[in-house]
């Protein structure tokens, strides 16, 4: 499996420039309020980067990640004969290893299961969850202004953030083994053996994560544990050192040897715990012992005679996606312009959905066993049309008048993704994460396990935003036992047939809603290939802060120009979300994976 890194390493050498400068673009003729042009970014033409590492084909099975060691753990499950779950996870695993700016056993994340034989899709949440000793104001001091974390005499800001405080109970390895028991069919031991190799023997720091690294700095250093992995000579780790994981690879191995027993109970937790106790951190042998993953009804919805099934509340994701689609499905007089890719138009129609949905995003979801979600109210059709007719199409809203709409009386009786689809029709879509990158920053000695910052996707402080910017309400105030609110969106679309079409995600905090709902709008509204739909230019609008962000050479300057004349507060933004897809075609399955990160499809 390192030699199949090795040979892909070289595509990854130009990484820092892909995203400023080797998307090549190619124009067609549209249409907007006045004639304008739009651009698809295209992957790079990069010979050190050829088509095969981004796109696949296959008939048999299909996986799709954001590292090729990881989309090649998962392509040995199935031809080892295995099935989707013991695909994604074994390349789970693989990318808590190869990925711990994004991803890690000490985190958790959202998974849809598609089940081939009764056509039934059921949504796993084992996201991370606050431990029993959070408090409502745990991260405020007297006067309510946010704390630093204090650890061995020196001051490292946000403690909801960076340090053992701002760890929530990790859910990913309860999660992933349960479903390995429940539907795998390979032995545990052979679908972690990927993920202890690459452990135990190292891997290449490619440029994102040697950047990352670099970026994390001021707080890694500082923790004994994480200094040890990711430094050396004092410095982190550069382009092209040898990443080695000894310890993780030991726990892996427990894991392997005793399931969840093997990380939420003896060594393992004992050492984790220790940790916690070392910080000052809340997380104790009870929280983890009695951590249980979570069975919910997946969300359901319709665009263009397609049924889209994404993941529920604690994620946004999935009402965000179907409330904002909903607000673009309807027919009428604005319905050509919101058609027209690329035009000024449909920019703003998608913009002020974007807003629209992101503020009830903000004051309505919370964990469903906290707090009442008036859910079906904000994926109705009624819901969206009573938004719909607060847009001005010709003229964008300020956030400051968007209060969040009324979806209560229509209620009728962010990080790394996966895709997977196995021989039989079986599919997973998988979005996993620690949240921030490096997560709390702290590894815990002796285990190689890199601690989740969750607690920071809860609202600290009513009405104040995170490190993505997301602005947060009582609905997702800290409470123990309680699940913080995600941005992950594991989505399917199914056809008017009931034919799986789309599994697909992305990482990238509020950017993985957009991402994820503009690759299905260009796939389903612009009728774009599934390499085009990944790679087109992509916009983002979160309510607040008011701005819209859109990636650089996307749109031609006249269409930015009537956008701001328009009043929309337009900013550039490199690099939105990391999509990982996979399409289901009459000839064979289609995987990609977006040059905006690392991924690497493969298929059999």
């Amino acid at each position: 499996m390192l030699k199949v890194y090795a040979r892909e390493v070289s595509g990854f050498r130009s990484l820092g420039k892909i995203l400023a400068s080797i998307f090549v673009a190619f124009c067609f003729a549209t249409q907007s309020l006045t004639a304008a042009t739009a651009s698809i970014f295209h992957p790079p033409l990069d010979p050190a980067r050829p088509r095969s590492s981004y796109i696949a084909q296959a008939k048999r099975g299909m996986v799709v990640a954001a590292h090729p060691l990881a989309s090649a753990a998962g392509e040995a499950m199935l031809k080892a004969g295995g099935l989707a779950v013991d695909a994604a996870v074994a390349t789970s695993f693989a990318l808590a290893v190869v990925r711990p700016q994004s991803t890690g056993i000490g985190g958790g994340g959202f998974l849809l299961y598609h089940q081939a034989s009764d056509k039934s899709t059921r949504a796993y949440d084992f996201r991370e969850r606050a431990p029993a000793l959070a408090t409502r104001d745990m991260f405020l001091d007297t006067k309510g202004n946010p704390t630093s974390f204090r650890y061995n005499g020196i001051d490292i800001p946000d403690s909801a953030v960076n340090g053992h405080l701002a760890v929530a109970v990790p859910g990913l390895v309860r999660g992933l083994v349960e479903l390995h028991t429940k539907y795998g069919k390979l032995p545990l031991a052979q679908v972690l053996a990927p993920a202890i190799k690459i452990a135990e023997s190292g891997f290449p720091v490619y440029p994102a994560l040697a950047k990352l690294l670099l970026q994390r700095e001021s707080v890694l250093k500082h923790f004994p544990g994480t200094f040890k992995i990711f430094f050396r000579r004092s410095k982190p780790l550069q382009t092209g050192d040898l990443l080695v994981q000894k310890d993780l690879a030991w726990t892996l191995r427990q894991i392997a040897a005793k399931g969840t027993a093997g990380f939420y109970d003896g060594a393992v937790a004992n050492l984790i715990v220790t940790e916690m106790k070392r910080g000052k951190g809340l997380v104790t042998a009870n929280d983890l012992a009695s951590y249980a993953m979570r069975e919910r009804e997946p969300l359901t919805g319709a665009h263009r005679g397609h049924r889209i099934i994404s993941m529920p509340p604690p994620s946004s994701g999935g009402a965000v996606i179907l409330e904002i689609l909903n607000i673009l499905e309807a027919s009428g007089a604005n319905q050509e312009q919101k058609l027209t890719y690329g035009s000024t138009g449909a920019v703003h129609w998608l913009t002020e959905a974007m807003r629209r949905a992101f503020a009830d995003r903000s004051i309505f979801l919370g964990d469903p066993e906290f707090t009442k979600v008036p859910l079906k109210g904000l994926i109705s059709a009624e819901y969206a049309a009573s938004l719909r007719a607060s847009i001005n199409p010709l003229k964008a809203t300020p956030s400051s008048e968007v209060k969040g709409g009324d979806p209560e009386k229509f209620e009728h009786p962010s990080t790394t993704h996966l895709s997977v689809i196995d021989s039989q029709g079986n599919a997973v879509s998988s979005t996993q994460t620690v949240n921030y990158y490096f997560g709390s920053g702290v590894v815990a000695e002796g285990t190689g396990v890199l601690l989740n910052d969750e607690m920071d996707d809860f609202a600290k402080k009513s009405g104040t935003a995170n490190v993505f910017g997301l602005v947060g309400s009582d609905a997702n105030a800290i409470k123990a036992g309680k699940t913080p609110l995600s941005s992950m969106s594991p989505t399917l679309v199914f056809d008017h047939n009931g034919k799986l079409r789309l599994v697909l995600g992305s990482p990238g905090g509020p950017r993985i809603i957009t991402a994820t709902l503009q690759t299905i709008i260009n796939v389903l509204d612009h009728q774009m290939s599934l390499a085009d739909a990944v790679h087109a230019y992509r916009i983002h609008q979160q309510w607040l802060p008011d701005k819209l962000e859109m990636e650089p050479d996307g749109l031609t300057p006249n269409v930015v120009k009537e956008l701001k004349a328009m009043g929309h507060n337009v900013v550039e933004h490199v690099g939105m979300g990391d999509v990982e897809a996979i399409e289901v075609t009459e000839s064979g399955l289609i995987g990609v994976s977006d040059t905006r990160s690392d991924g690497k499809p493969m298929g059999f």
